[in-house]
């Protein structure tokens, strides 16, 4: 049959797997591309919100709604981050070199210690807020000094 698609497909698989492995490659690229571009819409989102709510205290003046702002950015950043070092897990998951593996380690150590240190800054600021610890300025604290 003239122009059958499924000789084609059947005449570019060779026995050692490269068609299969070229169509692996590019879908692994294509899914660390998707993830590239989904952390950086994280980010840009947590920015306009944060800008948003940066706005909205500084009209208000209330300590607590800049607490907010950190914390909506924050949260925004460290999901973020997750999409980016699962992007550059993918990367060296290919076809890895010892160059691409050591590249991958430092920026996993860097990106988790960020991650880990920012989730720990969020958790330690959401347990302040529900506590009630961030007081507008110039109220009174428990010992009745201004905050």
């Amino acid at each position: 049959m003239v122009g059958d698609p499924w000789r084609l497909v059947i005449s570019s698989v060779s026995p050692d797997g490269t068609f299969i492995a070229a169509a692996i490659e590019a879908a692994v690229a294509w899914v660390r591309l998707a993830a590239d571009v989904t952390g950086a819409a994280i980010v840009a989102i947590g920015i306009v919100l944060a800008l948003v709510g940066f706005g909205h205290a500084l009209a208000t003046r209330r300590a607590a709604a800049f607490t907010d702002v950190r914390l909506t950015l924050g949260r925004y950043l460290a999901l973020a981050l997750e999409f980016q070092l699962g992007a550059d897990i993918l990367y060296t998951a290919i076809a890895p070199s010892w160059d691409q593996i050591g590249k991958l380690g430092a920026v996993a150590v860097i990106r988790t210690a960020l991650n880990f240190f920012l989730t720990r800054e969020l958790h330690e600021a959401g347990q302040a807020v529900s506590a009630g610890e961030v007081r507008r300025a110039g109220d009174p604290g428990p010992t009745g000094s201004a905050a």
